[in-house]
């Protein structure tokens, strides 16, 4: 019964660090989200999460915001990773719970970074410390769903994301201005601008910017914008596009050399034929790109669908109806999640 009562204690605090944790969604990249709290006679004495890479880590932040530090050497620190052993931007932070005379860390799952993985574990028990590891090990993996997917599978965890209408049409067969036709409301719109905060890089192809010039970028949230990365093979997008704005960096991946040179824009070569997905995924994965929105065309949209290269499908099903144009992509997988957006519908998929 002792024990049933100390997991659930755990459970408590490791779910208060995955909540502080997802407070730097966006901005901890190359670094995972970890959050961190301090408990002495079953009271949080002190809390952080890492904010901003090269910046102070969450074990850090939450050393430094307990009042008494006496206490330290009496209480229990509880950390959603692995506690890195490691000397990056910042010192370990085993070293740090070392010299503080911790005695008690529970972490929520390992972290299998290469140069983490279990090293930190093994630190800490080396001094002394009392260490339990995989408190709510599955919902840590979920927040670092990012980070580990790059570093497990060598490639960014991706998003497949478009708009279809009623019946089942991401545009119009044919359109005389370039700039999208908007199939969901503002509220989704809205949303999507948010996910591009959170997100380290966004992909579309070729037909997309010549028929819609999109700027790809978070004006309607507040937050970063990121990485713009554009497919243009034959090298036809126009250079008056959006995407060669220079205002956020941008990588063009074409098949032959794009003679293009803009202010924040990276020219990349890559085979379009045969493994076109894994190809893409090799390219972001080198520029240490740990995740990426999709937002179509078709085309590419369903190239990645068919190759098994995606991890969320985030599907916005709007009022309109088009009668014609170019059919959504085919996604024969079973709903994880649906939401409703005002006169929209989100629907989210997992890949199994």
């Amino acid at each position: 019964m002792y024990y049933f009562c100390e997991v659930k204690v755990h459970e408590k605090y490791i779910k208060r660090c995955i909540e502080l944790a997802k407070n730097g969604l966006g901005t901890t990249y190359p670094n995972p989200l970890v959050g961190s709290v301090i408990v002495y006679k079953n009271e949080i004495i002190g809390e952080g999460w890492h904010q901003k890479s090269g910046e102070a880590h969450a074990e850090v932040n939450a050393v430094n915001a307990v009042k008494n530090q006496s206490l330290l050497s009496k209480a229990t620190i509880y950390v959603s990773l692995e506690p890195c052993s490691h000397f990056g931007k910042t010192p370990p932070c085993c070293d740090l719970i070392i010299k503080h005379k911790i005695p008690n860390v529970v972490v929520g799952t390992i972290d299998s970074f290469s140069e983490v993985s279990g090293n930190g574990i093994k630190k800490l028990m080396a001094a002394g410390k009392n260490v339990t590891v995989g408190v709510l090990e599955k919902e840590c993996r979920e927040l670092n769903k990012r980070f580990f997917t790059f570093h497990e599978k060598k490639r960014p965890y991706i998003i497949l994301k478009w708009a279809e209408s009623q019946d089942g049409f991401i545009a119009p067969a044919h359109k005389e201005i370039p700039e999208p036709v908007w199939i969901t409301n503002v509220f989704s719109r809205q949303l999507v601008h948010k996910w591009r905060t959170e997100e380290q890089a966004i992909l579309v192809g070729t037909k997309t910017v010549i028929v819609d010039n999109p700027r790809l970028d978070a004006r309607d949230w507040k937050g970063g914008n990121p990485v713009r990365i554009v497919l243009d093979n034959c090298n036809r997008i126009p250079k008056e596009s959006h995407i060669f704005d220079g205002k956020q960096k941008t990588i063009l991946l074409s098949g032959t050399k794009s003679g293009i040179e803009k202010e924040n824009l990276h020219n990349e070569m890559m085979n379009f034929d045969g493994a076109f997905a894994n190809g893409i995924s090799d390219i972001l994965h080198k520029n240490e790109l740990q995740s990426v929105i999709i937002e179509g065309g078709r085309q590419t949209l369903q190239s990645f669908i068919d190759a098994g290269i995606w991890d969320e499908a985030r599907v916005f099903r709007g009022s309109i109806i088009l009668k014609n144009g170019i059919k959504a992509p085919i996604l024969n997988n079973i709903l994880f999640e649906k939401q409703l957006l005002k006169s929209d519908e989100l629907l989210i998929y997992r890949k199994s």
